[in-house]
């Protein structure tokens, strides 16, 4: 598994944010005209782009309070053409019809990793929060209140973490002394149970906090339910351009523009070829995109990401089912 959006969190200056995969997303969905959502807000990044390449609208959507914050000084210049929009992703249909595009920019924002309030960073100590929106249970309740097979079971499927079992193990132990609250507490935990990280790899801590993020903000269950929320959204011929950080992400959404291709496939060579059915989406390209070696040395951040276009059909919206993806579902069972 590619790892997550990296934390670079320290006691460096920041590099100003520096939207992933930018320049071929705009390359890409070029001329750009009509009217567009940004369901991962974030700091601005791909709805200024967009803007300045035409839009003539753009809705942009973040859970994060913070988001809009930030963008007061900014967000005027562009008048009625930006709409700032609070709220998930996942219910963009709610917020508006017949688009001409949607950009999905998956995991969590430099922003959010380098306010060590907000406790998704492993690398400064800070309140074991990792919540978006700012609200509802944070990880420091879930660590406080999972069960050890609920831990183990969060920690493998949404963070692929090989030794979860060992870290549920842990956290139960320690937790029975005293309540784990704290970034550093957590992360020096779960160095305790893995083997030292070698030159290059990344810290110990990594999928632990990942996974923990996953559960508390319900992001696979929002990429899944996103997903076919653009497919109700978008016109016959708008675009779906979604950044992805690490491997469950893009394999996610790989497979639903595949399930939404038309292809029924067949379970063996000797069962009768079914009839396709249309098409909503076309892939375009049908790779994904990779950052090129210049953004590398610009953005080593952009390293795993992955950029995925569709164009959507005239075909009438329809539903998948979380398996057809091969969403992570906790309590699914291991296989």
């Amino acid at each position: 598994m590619a790892p997550d959006r990296p934390d670079t969190s320290s006691d460096t200056p920041k590099a100003p944010h520096v939207p992933v995969l930018l320049r071929p997303l705009i390359e890409r969905v070029s001329p750009v005209s009509g009217v567009w959502l940004d369901g991962t807000f974030g700091a601005g990044g791909y709805t200024r782009a967009l803007l300045q390449a035409g839009a003539e609208r753009v809705i942009a959507v973040d859970r994060d309070p913070l988001a809009f914050q930030m963008a007061q000084g900014w967000a005027g210049d562009y008048g009625d053409r930006l709409v700032m929009q609070p709220g998930v992703f996942s219910r963009m249909d709610d917020y508006a019809q017949d688009l001409d595009g949607v950009v999905l920019d998956l995991g969590v924002s430099s922003m959010q990793l380098d306010l060590a309030e907000r406790g998704f960073s492993f690398m400064k100590d800070g309140p074991l929060d990792m919540r978006m929106s700012q609200d509802g249970p944070s990880a420091a309740d879930i660590v406080a209140t999972a069960s050890e097979a609920q831990l183990a079971d969060i920690l493998f499927h949404y963070g692929e973490e090989r030794a979860s079992r060992r870290i549920a193990r842990a956290i139960l132990r320690a937790r029975e002394e005293a309540p784990i609250k704290t970034t550093l507490q957590l992360a020096k935990l779960v160095e305790s149970c893995l083997p030292r990280a070698k030159p290059g790899q990344s810290h110990p801590a990594t999928r632990t906090f990942q996974a923990l993020r996953i559960a508390v903000n319900g992001e696979y269950e929002e990429l899944y339910r996103g997903l076919m929320a653009a497919e109700r959204a978008l016109k016959p011929g708008g675009l779906l351009a979604v950044v992805s950080f690490h491997s469950v992400e893009d394999r996610m959404v790989k497979r639903f523009l595949a399930a939404r291709a038309g292809q029924s496939g067949q379970a063996n060579r000797y069962a009768p070829v079914q009839d396709e059915s249309p098409a909503q989406f076309v892939a375009e390209p049908k790779k994904s995109i990779a950052p090129d070696a210049e953004e590398l040395e610009q953005n080593p951040r952009a390293r795993s990401a992955r950029l995925r276009i569709a164009r959507r059909t005239d075909a009438p919206a329809g539903t998948v089912e979380p398996r057809e993806i091969s969403m992570p579902q906790v309590g699914e069972g291991r296989t």
